[in-house]
């Protein structure tokens, strides 16, 4: 890998964990922020994290910023499922979306 390469990499890098930390303020600020900002945001974000980047560094990113790390997931979700949560929030999630479609299906 020549200098520029990684020059780009470290930009990319640099980047993702940048909007990471943002979102993690957002996130734990407790102020409310417009939905178009933060969508914008998020957007930002997911583009940042679908760079070509070492894994290393990536999991390390994710590791050190769970908003971040939800983003991901839900851009791999069809791929993966719930890959970075835990079996046990995996299988709790799963079950409460069916029980909200159940009622709202009852309702309709």
């Amino acid at each position: 890998m020549n200098a520029a390469q990684r020059e780009s990499i470290k930009n990319r890098l640099e980047t993702a964990i940048a909007l990471a930390r943002l979102l993690e303020r957002v996130e734990t600020s407790g102020r409310d922020f417009g939905a178009d900002q933060y969508r914008a945001l998020v957007r930002q974000l997911g583009v940042a994290l679908s760079q070509e980047m070492p894994d290393d560094a990536l999991q390390a990113v994710l590791g050190a910023h769970p908003a971040a790390a939800e983003v991901y997931e839900n851009l791999h979700y069809a791929e993966s499922g719930l890959s970075r949560s835990s079996l046990e929030r995996s299988v709790s999630s799963e079950m409460l979306a069916s029980q909200v479609l159940a009622r709202a299906a009852r309702r309709s």
